[in-house]
């Protein structure tokens, strides 16, 4: 498994950035130092959204791993096994899927992992860690979402905090605890205290006017809580 994925980083979701210029917002953030792209993938059935495929993993392959940092792809679909060997083969480095939309979870991280990428659990807000009792040893990453997954922009569920503590307890040191939704500058030191070392911000870096800027403000306020 990547080293990074160990480290504290914040991961931009490019599902806020400007897909006109998805290159340049890309760029934008890793100058600035970031070094986990997180892709957010949407079937319109698991939630109520589309978005993007591969080709867009594809297409950022060479700036992301030219800069030295990781495409974290987000598998919010159904039957995220039948996609597994395509987003790995695209350059995605670590392949993340719900638990609730994986019939066979052991497979799909064995899966996931004979493709060559890490393996990540995704749960939604109502779904309990102890549902990942029996993979627990078999993930490299678990993915808590503090929000309701299917839109950006949306607000922090204040309940996660806690459940990033349980997460962190309950886990393997080894595997890395992700938290994604509602991440700002003003909760991501207490998200990292809480066990969290990887918060995904979209919105909170691509909202604004500067985003190496707003990047760095995420940056060093999760740093202080080291």
């Amino acid at each position: 498994m990547p080293d990074l994925l160990h480290e504290i980083h914040i991961a931009p979701s490019i599902l806020s950035a400007d897909f006109s210029r998805l290159g340049d917002d890309v760029e934008a953030v890793l100058n600035a130092g970031a070094r986990v792209i997180h892709v957010d993938v949407m079937d319109g059935h698991f939630v109520p959204n589309i978005t993007i495929g591969p080709l867009i993993v594809t297409a950022l392959q060479p700036l992301v791993h030219g800069a030295g940092a990781l495409i974290d792809v987000h598998l919010m679909i159904e039957h995220p096994e039948r996609y597994v060997e395509a987003f790995a083969g695209a350059g995605a480095n670590v392949i993340t899927v719900h638990q609730e939309a994986c019939v066979h979870l052991h497979r799909v991280l064995m899966q996931i992992r004979e493709a060559g990428a890490a393996a990540g659990v995704a749960l939604n807000p109502a779904t309990p860690i102890e549902t990942l009792a029996e993979v627990r040893e078999h993930c490299d990453l678990v993915e808590i979402m503090s929000v309701n997954p299917g839109f950006g922009g949306q607000r922090f569920i204040e309940t996660s905090l806690d459940k990033i503590e349980r997460a962190r307890a309950f886990l393997p040191d080894s595997v890395a605890l992700e938290l994604d939704g509602g991440v700002t500058a003003l909760n991501a030191g207490a998200l990292v205290a809480a066990g969290a070392n990887l918060l995904v911000a979209g919105s909170s870096v691509f909202g604004g006017q500067d985003i190496g800027e707003q990047y760095a403000a995420l940056a060093q306020a999760a740093g202080e809580a080291v």
